[in-house]
């Protein structure tokens, strides 16, 4: 008589493996999970801080001649109203004189300072000294100071060789005047003055041709 054959039952696959295997590609599972779940729950990175520079609402401006502040006279005023910039959060801005080398050309650049909101104006070199000389008299309430020259009554004067200690003080001077003005309040509800705050201003200069203190050099 035949025997009769059993049948084999198929032995799953994850029986093929010893128990060291099983553990092995367990934790590597595990840790591939883990991996997923830290990329997933990562928190996001902090957002980088604002790298615009809050100013006052006093702007000094810097009359040049057509090279700008690389103008011999024009660089040390410059970089003494960078650093009264800095000190007191002021805006400086400088404008070069471009097209005819004329005081009747450079008079409409000075002009256009003088209308902008400059509540201080520098010029440096002998054509915007010139400007201010003959136009200084149609803005008999703004400030002028001239890199040599000679003073009048709304025009001062500094010393080309060593300015930087005059223009950053004359430049703090006109600030601190600027805050304390009645002329930069306003009434409240309740009729009290309400000092005007502080706000950004953009970070280019206004003008086609106008250039600020973010922007150059």
């Amino acid at each position: 008589m035949a025997r009769k054959k059993t049948k084999q039952e198929p032995v799953a696959w994850w029986r093929r493996y010893t128990i060291a295997q099983r553990w092995l590609a367990g934790g590597a599972a595990a840790l591939v999970v883990a991996i997923v779940l830290a990329i997933a729950l990562w928190p996001d990175p902090a957002p980088e801080p604002s790298r615009e520079r809050e100013y006052l609402q006093f702007t000094a401006c810097l009359l040049t001649p057509q090279d700008g502040v690389r103008d011999l006279a024009a660089e040390p005023i410059w970089a003494a109203m960078q650093d009264a910039s800095r000190q007191t959060r002021a805006k400086v801005q400088y404008l070069e004189i471009t097209g005819v080398q004329t005081v009747e050309n450079a008079v409409t650049f000075l002009n256009s300072l003088a209308q902008g909101g400059c509540g201080l104006i520098f010029a440096a070199g002998d054509l915007p000294v010139r400007a201010v000389a003959q136009g200084a008299k149609t803005f008999p309430a703004k400030r002028f100071v001239t890199v040599g020259g000679n003073a009048t009554a709304n025009v001062s004067t500094v010393d080309g060789i060593t300015p930087h200690d005059e223009v950053v003080r004359l430049i703090t001077n006109a600030v601190a005047a600027a805050q304390t003005d009645d002329s930069d309040s306003y009434p409240s509800d309740d009729g009290q003055s309400v000092r005007q705050p502080s706000y950004w201003l953009p970070r280019w200069g206004v003008g086609e041709y106008l250039h600020d203190v973010d922007q150059c050099c």
